[in-house]
């Protein structure tokens, strides 16, 4: 596999693939700048040969994800977004009704707790939520309670936090008995995992700049054919312009307005190098490194391993040190070993409750397609250093 990459100074140990792939195969910037190099137009508004050739380069995106996430069929079920939180606020609003009950858990993103608390404020949604546990585990039969009478379960595929996948086809199988609606928050699994036969959810929120390697500002909406949702946005969407309703045929029902044609030229490229280096291989070589670096953290005394071993989840090691806050432990391995990680809730309040850590938060590393054994090993060395107790002279 090609390991060379542009966008990071490769001095940097960059371990925060998990917020953004900002290691990027240098095939990405290329297309975006080729795309505003040579052409700069916008699909859909036009019909000269600029506005065609942009049209071309947003259907083979779209053909590339279904691909990439095996999503089947008319591959304009998939609507372009600015990411997956724009995705997910589009699949709640544009699914649930007045009075409706809202399943979620506590693996869940503040994209899925913010505008369910809206929802709830707002429409009488009721928001269920599924408990979660540090192992990353769910109880199906609290599920099968929950899921009684409800309109929408969310489910996240991957925990941001504990790098732990939740049993999406269980999850689903109990949603479809339960006459609810699934949707999929596949932030952090999307680009990590080869396509499964068919997808078990009805709808698909990702984004394009993690595991997919495109650029910040893509990301997009699947939702299975025979499914309606409504629009967030109402506007231009280059055609049918006399309908003062937005139209109904995906994905113009949910691509309103001048969307990042130069982004979905990058994420185009993005997943056809995950296409030519295989999902399975990329995602085999980060768990190992995954492995790796969890049991060297685990032996460095202080250090609490926060994320299980997980080996079938996503590569994310989630740490706290019994002697020094999360943001004080990440400022320094950045300052003083040039080793990048995430402090904080990572936008997962609920995770951290569960783990004890409301409070301070923790350090996430996160690997990706361009993680090295170096990275591990510096990373390992670095906090062993931090941690390490300072000897004081005996006088």
């Amino acid at each position: 596999m090609r390991m060379h990459s542009s966008g990071m100074d490769r001095a940097n140990h960059y371990m925060d693939y998990a917020a953004t792939s900002a290691v990027r195969p240098p095939e990405v910037a290329a297309a975006v700048a080729e795309f505003l190099r040579g052409n700069g137009c916008t699909p859909g508004r036009g019909g000269h040969s600029g506005a065609t050739e942009a049209a071309r380069i947003a259907f083979r995106c779209r053909r590339a994800l279904a691909r990439i996430m095996g999503l089947p069929g008319d591959p304009g079920r998939i609507a372009f977004m600015h990411n997956a939180t724009h995705a997910l606020n589009t699949a709640l609003w544009g699914l649930l009704d007045e009075g409706d009950v809202l399943v979620i858990s506590q693996y869940d993103h503040n994209a899925v707790f913010r505008p369910a608390h809206y929802l709830a404020a707002s429409m009488g949604v009721e928001v269920r939520m599924l408990s979660g546990s540090p192992d990353g585990g769910v109880d199906m039969d609290e599920a099968a309670r929950l899921l009684d009478g409800a309109r929408v379960l969310v489910v996240n595929v991957a925990s941001n936090v504990l790098g732990t996948l939740m049993p999406v086809e269980a999850l689903a199988a109990a949603a479809r008995d339960a006459g609810a609606v699934v949707v999929a928050d596949a932030a952090q699994s999307a680009g990590h995992f080869p396509p499964p036969s068919s997808p078990a959810a009805d709808v698909i929120a990702f984004t394009g700049h993690k595991g997919l390697l495109g650029p910040q500002g893509t990301g997009g909406l699947w939702v299975r054919e025979g499914l309606e949702c409504r629009s967030l946005l109402c506007g231009g969407t280059g055609g049918d312009s006399r309908r003062r309703r937005m139209p109904t045929a995906m994905p113009d029902r949910l691509e309103a307005g001048t969307g990042n044609s130069p982004g979905i030229a990058g994420l185009l490229a993005g997943c056809r190098f995950l296409a030519e280096a295989g999902t399975r291989a990329i995602h085999a070589r980060e768990m190992t490194l995954k492995a790796k670096l969890f049991d060297g953290l685990s032996r460095i005394p202080g250090v609490t391993m926060l994320s299980p071993r997980a080996p079938n989840g996503v590569p994310v090691v989630t740490v706290k040190a019994e002697s020094m806050d999360a943001a004080a432990l990440a400022g320094r391995l950045d300052s003083e070993h040039r080793v990048q990680t995430r402090a904080g809730l990572h936008c997962a309040p609920e995770v951290h409750r569960i783990l004890g850590t409301s409070g301070g938060g923790a350090v996430r590393f996160s690997l990706g397609w361009a993680s090295s054994d170096e990275d591990v090993e510096a990373a390992v060395t670095a906090v062993d250093a931090i941690l390490k107790p300072v000897a004081v002279p005996v006088p």
